[in-house]
């Protein structure tokens, strides 16, 4: 599983870059979507990484996003009445379940796909460099840092 994070604004986008940012569901800074490791979703990673921060995402990160930053729609928080609603047991069952990519976080009626995360505690590096040097372009494991940061 890839997280994808938007770093950069929508100033200055060209709009086939803006366009594959709205396919992506990144529509303002700071929205984080999980997909899974496929050709289409690499080809339009390629096309945005100049935008976009993104790695490969633990399963602890993930368990951790869902219950502090998962929401339903209306905005609600999970809670464990909602996770039973869904169809889960707990928000663990229902976290491995996708995880292991038997089943889509979009195909989850009521679960919105994007978390809207804060900016990282201490900062970014530089939103115009690419990682190392900066916040954007592929991350590899490390993405699980940047991302508790802004958990």
């Amino acid at each position: 599983m890839l997280a994808i994070i938007r770093i950069r604004g929508k100033v200055g986008v060209e709009e086939e870059i803006e366009d594959t940012l709205k396919i992506l569901r990144l529509k303002t800074v700071n929205n984080c979507v999980i997909v899974p490791e496929t050709p289409a979703y690499k080809g339009m990673i390629k096309k945005v990484r100049n935008f976009v921060a993104y790695g490969n995402i633990d399963f602890d990160t993930f368990l951790t996003m869902l219950k502090k930053r998962g929401r339903l729609t209306g905005n609600k928080r999970l809670t464990k009445e909602n996770v039973k609603e869904l169809g889960f047991n707990t928000i663990e069952e229902m976290a491995e379940v996708i995880f292991e990519g038997k089943i889509k976080i979009k195909d989850i009626r009521k679960l919105q796909p994007v978390f809207r995360l804060t900016p990282p505690k201490k900062g970014h590096k530089s939103i115009k460099e690419h990682y190392p040097k900066g916040s954007l372009g592929y991350w590899g494991d490390k993405i699980n840092s940047l991302l508790r940061r802004m958990i």
